[in-house]
């Protein structure tokens, strides 16, 4: 039987990373559509996580994205969210944004280019330890789009050379985190395409590199549960972007498209000793057409609702039916956990820990939305790009 004040002692510990671009304009690379209120500068994110953390109670960091986060000090960036009950997290770089980097950044067959791009990766370390923070989180637009447009070794190895010389600066207390993503801008070959080349890269580099999981970046079919699983079990499974999509890498909030999915990460993640510190639970979404706040406390929820289910599967029904061979018996014990309604349960969790048991609710009756609406009116929006 499962131990219910261990279930909620554990939800109690979560934590789930919002992301400082969704407070901003954000959306499709058909439209991003602006919306009042949202904010103008990295201090009004902040303001908008503060929010999200005071109502749900397991948001306390907010990730930032260089330069859209770009600021004269980020000490006092620190602390200005440390005031307002937060703090600052993993720190996103930006290579694929200038023109430069058309053909690629790291990789790039220019040696002035790559040289640009990891001075920038280097700047991002030295903001870490600015603000505190302990996560480098890498994204590379890096490939080709027709054969033989470049030397497919050749990118691996420049790759290698510049995530070295990155790794190298790290702190004690500071780690890599590379994601990975199949497709997209580059069609014919991505440099980083997959859960294996990040792997091994990672492998190679050490320790404090590790893997990133973005739930929206696979081939449809994948099976994602597994990727967690292998990676947990070789202890290189740095974190998740977690988003939902239906296509390709659509950032819709998390838990929407398939929240089954959802929980089978979290069950994998709970099953392989994941869920604690080691590995870091992180939204990446846009908020195109959704109220941003409402959708970033929702999607939070979602990750909350799917981890309680997880935490509820009888583990030891589960062994005892499997080591039976009892196929159907251990899929109903997964699917009794997943069926669960653990809506009580978590409102129960959130009174304990002193907060209104409905957080969206509770955001309606708080006052923020009109509040914004009314005070940030002029200067230049967030948003992407910014």
């Amino acid at each position: 039987m499962t131990d219910l004040a261990a279930v909620k002692a554990a939800l109690k510990t979560q934590a789930v990373e919002t992301p400082s671009w969704a407070y901003g304009n954000s959306g499709t690379r058909f439209k991003v559509f602006a919306q009042a209120g949202v904010p103008r500068t990295p201090q009004e994110k902040v303001e908008d996580a503060a929010q999200v953390h005071a109502l749900t109670g397991v948001a306390p960091t907010v990730a930032l994205h260089i330069p859209w986060d770009r600021v004269e000090d980020y000490a006092a960036l620190a602390g200005f969210a440390e005031e307002r009950g937060v703090k600052l997290g993993a720190v996103n770089s930006n290579t694929f944004q200038d023109d430069d980097y058309k053909l690629g950044s790291i990789c790039h067959p220019d040696a002035a280019v790559r040289r640009k791009a990891v001075d920038h990766l280097l700047e991002c370390v030295d903001i870490m330890d600015a603000t505190g923070s302990a996560d480098l989180k890498l994204w590379f637009a890096d490939g080709t789009n027709y054969p033989g447009q470049d030397d497919v070794r050749a990118r691996q190895d420049r790759l290698a050379e510049g995530l070295a010389e990155v790794y190298e600066r790290l702190g004690d207390r500071q780690r890599m985190l590379l994601e990975y993503k199949f497709f997209e801008p580059a069609f014919y070959t991505t440099d980083v395409p997959d859960w294996g080349t990040a792997y091994a890269h990672c492998l190679k580099l050490g320790p404090k590199a590790q893997v990133v999981v973005d739930t929206g970046h696979h081939a449809p079919g994948t099976n994602i549960e597994f990727i967690v699983a292998t990676l947990l079990r070789e202890g290189k499974l740095g974190g998740f972007d977690f988003n939902s999509r239906f296509y390709a890498d659509d950032d819709l909030m998390v838990g929407a498209a398939d929240p089954f999915q959802l929980f089978r990460i979290m069950y994998e993640v709970v099953r392989g000793g994941g869920f604690g510190p080691d590995v870091a639970f992180m939204l990446d979404q846009c908020h195109n057409i959704e109220a941003k706040i409402p959708a970033i406390i929702r999607s939070v929820m979602n990750v909350q609702e799917a981890t309680a289910k997880a935490l509820l599967v009888d583990r030891s029904a589960l062994a005892e039916a499997q080591a039976a061979g009892d196929v159907l018996g251990a899929n109903a014990v997964l699917m009794d956990a997943y069926n669960t309604d653990v809506r009580p349960l978590l409102r129960e969790v959130r009174e304990e820990m002193g907060l209104d048991p409905d957080p969206i609710a509770a955001y309606a009756r708080s006052g923020w939305a009109e509040k914004v609406l009314a005070e940030r009116v002029g200067g230049q929006q967030a948003g992407w790009g910014a």
